[in-house]
């Protein structure tokens, strides 16, 4: 048995007969990143929400750490709507939530001070929560979602309005959080950070599954490769070798690019190639996560 630290076992959620989760299961491991995604409207802040305890499931069980009650003391929780107290000072806000996860003030300010330090905020442990920027709050609140160390974190739209700079940093953190053997279930719309990050992917569209794998797996089944190329010289004819395989073929000067169907090999696609391009570069490509999951949602809609 996988040592899964949540469980969602065929759960199902309905608003005024409208049913929004239609009988989703899937698990999170010890120290794994999951990655919950899905267009607006798919289901997943509902899932999130019913693993969180504020909806309950109108059938189907949610299990964690193998217990069916949920622990919040031992759950970090980031949601997409964010909101703290504006007068109050950040410092004592961090401290104020700590506590309510059972961290002795003592504690729970020698916590705040190295995450604020770890977030680059030291110098604005007195400062009031409106006088920070959008992005300095985010922190805040990111800090109040794992200051308790949880065993489990849910973090809903996490890189939102955070610019370059820092969602560098909140990658790293996470990274590190998942390494400590934090399990993370990670919702986002931005598919290259969720790319970069989760070991596993699970989407939902119109309340149901549609994908739940590795990431490598779903990037295999995709059955396609995008190919780049740079040649030393002007390339003037570029007829490949089983064109029937071959979309989106653009030749421009030194450079080409195409798309081949098929899982082939790198040696596969080299003899596809015309034997006169003197080839500079070469590159081969899965295609990214950005594509699949709009292909995926495209499909479920036809």
């Amino acid at each position: 048995m996988s040592e899964y630290v949540l469980k969602v076992e065929g759960i199902n959620k309905s608003f005024r007969q409208n049913q929004v989760v239609k009988d989703i299961s899937f698990e999170v491991k010890k120290g794994e990143i999951l990655g919950l995604l899905g267009p607006n409207g798919a289901g997943k802040t509902t899932v999130i929400r019913m693993i969180m305890g504020i909806f309950q499931p109108d059938s189907g069980l949610i299990r964690f750490d193998r217990d069916y009650i949920i622990d919040k003391k031992r759950i970090g929780y980031l949601p997409e709507e964010r909101g703290t107290y504006d007068d109050t000072r950040v410092l004592e806000t961090i401290v104020y939530f700590a506590r309510l996860k059972g961290l002795k003030k003592g504690e729970a300010e020698e916590r705040a001070m190295n995450w604020l330090e770890k977030m680059g905020l030291k110098d604005y442990a007195r400062n009031k929560m409106e006088e920070l920027s959008k992005g300095m709050q985010q922190k805040v609140q990111f800090i109040i979602s794992v200051i308790h160390n949880p065993v489990l974190l849910v973090l809903d739209e996490v890189f939102s309005g955070l610019d370059p700079v820092n969602q560098n940093l909140f990658k790293e953190i996470i990274r590190e959080l998942a390494a400590a053997g934090i399990t993370i279930l990670l919702s986002s719309h931005q598919m290259n950070l969720v790319e970069e990050l989760c070991d596993r992917i699970f989407m939902i569209n119109k309340g149901e599954r549609v994908l739940y794998e590795a990431l490598e797996d779903i990037k295999d089944k995709a059955g396609i490769r995008t190919v780049s190329l740079k040649s030393r010289k002007e390339i003037s004819d570029f007829n490949l070798k089983g064109n029937n395989k071959v979309l989106n073929l653009q030749v421009n000067g030194k450079a080409a690019s195409f798309q081949v169907l098929g899982n082939l090999s790198f040696d596969n696609i080299l003899e596809m190639l015309p034997e006169d391009v003197d080839i500079d570069e070469l590159s081969i490509l899965k295609p990214p996560l950005h594509d699949i999951f709009v292909a995926t949602v495209n499909r479920e809609v036809l």
